[in-house]
């Protein structure tokens, strides 16, 4: 059952589109607290947000950009502007479709059910997506994401070259001129000291994760993926 999250201040709408939608199986968030959208999409994981523009605190195209530094579910728009330049913000700011008020929910339904084949059904194209994975934690390289139960953080692209050596060496050390190898592109030289920024970068990443000491330096040879989340989790 996929989870859609209501970002309306206008409660009569709100209800409107929350009752209209629940109505054909989809769970149904609407939050309350415009201040804290984060908080609510952190709680509930939505597959899908409709987000209107004009809300207190933060308008939608903020509240988008925030989105889009976690997860690539879609956000559609609804909203009481007509100008084609809004319509052109609401994508630039990282939505996926826009809906003029007033609306159709009959429209609104079907807009939904096709962002949510293309996100996550037969149009998806993350049907044949490469996914490395370990014991829970997952890593998605052509999207450049890194996640572990419900959390998600962007990487950059020598973060996830590191990260795959790892895991693709594990349980064993992946030397440093394999991973400087794997660094290595035509447009920049890549030293040692490339090398140490990056694993300091993907220990950090990781401990946005709430990972710990996963990456152990082995002297003179390279590093090494220790799956201590698993323990972590076992306390």
């Amino acid at each position: 059952m996929h989870q859609i999250m209501i970002v309306e201040d206008d409660p009569k709408i709100a209800e409107l589109l929350e009752s209209y939608i629940s109505k054909y199986g989809y769970e149904v968030t609407n939050v309350q607290h415009f201040d804290k959208v984060m908080e609510a999409f952190h709680e509930h994981n939505p597959d899908l947000v409709l987000l209107d523009i004009n809300l207190p605190s933060y308008d939608g195209f903020y509240w988008c950009r925030q989105i889009r530094t976690e997860s690539i579910c879609p956000v559609l728009f609804i909203s009481a502007r007509t100008g084609e330049m809004d319509q052109v913000m609401a994508l630039e700011n990282g939505g996926d479709d826009y809906i003029t008020k007033p609306f159709y929910s009959e429209v609104v339904l079907a807009k939904i059910r096709s962002h949510l084949r293309r996100a996550y059904g037969e149009y998806a194209p993350g049907n044949d997506e490469r996914v490395l994975h370990k014991e829970g934690l997952r890593l998605y390289p052509e999207r450049l994401e890194l996640a572990f139960g419900d959390k998600m953080v962007s990487i950059t692209k020598k973060e996830s070259d590191v990260i795959e050596s790892l895991l693709d060496r594990y349980p064993r050390v992946a030397g440093r001129e394999v991973l400087l190898e794997k660094l290595w592109d035509d447009h920049a030289y890549v030293d040692e000291n490339t090398l140490n920024v990056n694993i300091t970068r993907v220990r950090k990443k990781l401990l946005e994760l709430n990972i710990k000491d996963a990456v152990e330096t082995v002297r003179g040879a390279g590093y090494r993926l220790n799956v201590t989340w698993v323990r972590e989790n076992e306390k």
